[in-house]
């Protein structure tokens, strides 16, 4: 069964799923829901029977303002728009509590490929970190030398000055 659910949940899938909110990496409750083959409700239903495990680090609820943002952003949320109901969404140790909470084989091959997907993320975040600061430093240790390229970069950047326009008429 693992192999079917690794083949049928990607990385790149869920990657595309996770989202930035309130400065956090979290996943709604409605894609969750389809990862781990339920319905929303279901997904929801679970939680609140079992909150004491869903502290705040785990999961919250988006406010009127965030679901509008998501709406707003994001195609795949149209059908939120008009949803009464705001969205739940959960961090990786929230998605890794869904398995324990659902307790199906497929929830818990769900969540080990979405947990493999916010590590590649945070991965991929630490390199880009590490770039950015090994570029500022190569800046400031090189930009006195280097200050002639990039004025003529700026100058080849530069739109070509145009002659003066003619006037036509009186």
């Amino acid at each position: 069964m693992s192999d079917d659910v690794n083949n049928l949940i990607t990385t790149g899938s869920i990657e595309q799923s996770i989202l930035w909110i309130r400065g956090q990496k979290v996943m709604l409750d409605s894609d969750l829901a389809r990862l781990y083959g339920v319905t929303t409700k279901r997904l929801n239903e679970q939680v609140k029977r079992n909150r004491d495990r869903f502290p705040i680090d785990f999961m919250f609820q988006c406010n009127a303002d965030e679901k509008m943002e998501l709406v707003a952003n994001c195609d795949r949320f149209k059908n939120l728009k008009h949803s009464t109901s705001l969205p739940f969404v959960f961090t990786e140790h929230g998605v890794v509590m869904l398995a324990s909470v659902l307790n199906s084989m497929l929830a818990v091959h769900a969540s080990v490929q979405i947990v493999r997907a916010f590590v590649r993320l945070r991965e991929i975040l630490t390199t880009h970190k590490d770039l950015a600061r090994k570029l500022a430093v190569l800046e400031n240790k090189y930009d006195h030398q280097f200050k002639v390229v990039f004025d003529a970069i700026r100058k080849l950047m530069a739109p070509p000055a145009l002659p003066p326009k003619r006037r036509i008429g009186f």
